[in-house]
């Protein structure tokens, strides 16, 4: 792990005006508990062209006869929290061929930026079935590195399992002020058994889901890029198909090319003839499909925003996704 800045990196991959779109997603979703653009009421202005018309007071226009808006003093300095999933499935390899553990880095990276160009702080709740960290709301750079290093610190195939209503359950009662929650977890989860405590999140906070996506254990792996075809690197699963048992996603790294596969679990060991069959590899993707379709289905119905990430190249896209598709939902 070389000694550089994490929000360095950020900025130096972060173009600029993709920054400026989400620096200003990010804005517009979390200033306030209240529609608008802050608590404490200011005052009431004729609708300008361009204007959010979410922000229309439709009483008040109705009696002036004319669209009027209600502004609200902008509150500041608001927490993010994010929700760390750091179990081993958090170890193995994401759809890119990349570590998992990079990916969910990055992701974490990337918030950690945005609010600290924002002046808004960033706290910390990370967890498996073994651990459980939690730091407070920080907006210092200093305090940001050393967030991520945290995060960093706990990701790896040596983990203890998952447990992400551990963290959640930290979540829910470390932090009383409504915040912004980014969980960051493999894509598959959440499950059923975390419905009840992401229903009582959403109650109190914004959430939002940033699910990495896993490497198939069947198909061949695609190169990551800037390495050669022969390098070695954990690869993540989905669950096969009538070739090896349905399980849950990232338990699994492989040597790149048609290797043997290992379950991060001890679970799984997928023979190499298996990879690269066209039969098995479409069984898999087809469980793998049902299984994004199941967590789509349980986070549509808690009315949580989520996205799924396949690399460190597609944090960026897909979180400005994300922040958009959270803001129209509050309108």
């Amino acid at each position: 792990m070389t000694d550089v800045s994490r929000l360095a990196q950020v900025r130096a991959r972060l173009e600029l005006p993709l920054a400026r779109r989400a620096s200003g997603l990010l804005e517009g979703r979390h200033r306030s508990i209240l529609k608008g653009h802050g608590q404490d009421f200011d005052d009431l202005h004729l609708y300008a062209p361009g204007e959010d018309v979410g922000d229309i007071d439709w009483k008040s226009s109705a009696r002036a006869g004319i669209p009027v808006v209600r502004r609200f003093a902008r509150e500041s300095n608001v927490n993010l929290v994010l929700v760390v999933d750091t179990g081993r499935n958090m170890g193995a390899t994401a759809a890119s061929g990349e570590p998992k553990a990079d990916v969910v880095a990055f992701c974490c990276a990337l918030v950690a930026y945005l609010a600290r160009d924002r002046g808004d702080r960033v706290a910390l709740v990370a967890g498996d079935a073994g651990r459980l960290v939690q730091l407070p709301p920080r907006a210092g750079t200093q305090d940001l590195e050393l967030l991520l290093r945290t995060v960093e610190g706990r990701l790896g195939v040596d983990a203890p399992a998952s447990d992400l209503n551990r963290a959640l359950d930290r979540a829910l009662h470390a932090f009383r002020r409504r915040s912004l929650m980014v969980v960051v977890t493999d894509e598959a989860r959440p499950g059923p058994e975390h419905e009840v405590l992401l229903r009582r999140l959403r109650v109190r906070h914004e959430v939002m889901v940033v699910a990495v996506a896993d490497l198939s254990p069947v198909g061949a792996p695609p190169p990551v890029p800037g390495t050669a075809p022969s390098a070695a690197a954990p690869s993540a699963a989905a669950p096969a198909g009538p070739a090896a048992p349905a399980g849950p996603a990232g338990r699994t790294r492989a040597r790149r090319g048609l290797g043997p596969v290992a379950d991060v679990d001890g679970t799984l060991d997928l023979p190499p003839f298996l990879r690269g069959r066209a039969d098995v590899a479409a069984g898999a993707a087809q469980a793998a499909q049902a299984r994004r379709e199941s967590v789509v289905a349980l986070l549509r119905t808690l009315q949580v925003e989520a996205v799924s990430v396949t690399g460190t190249d597609d944090v960026v896209p897909r979180f400005v996704e994300l922040l958009g598709r959270q803001k129209r939902a509050r309108r």
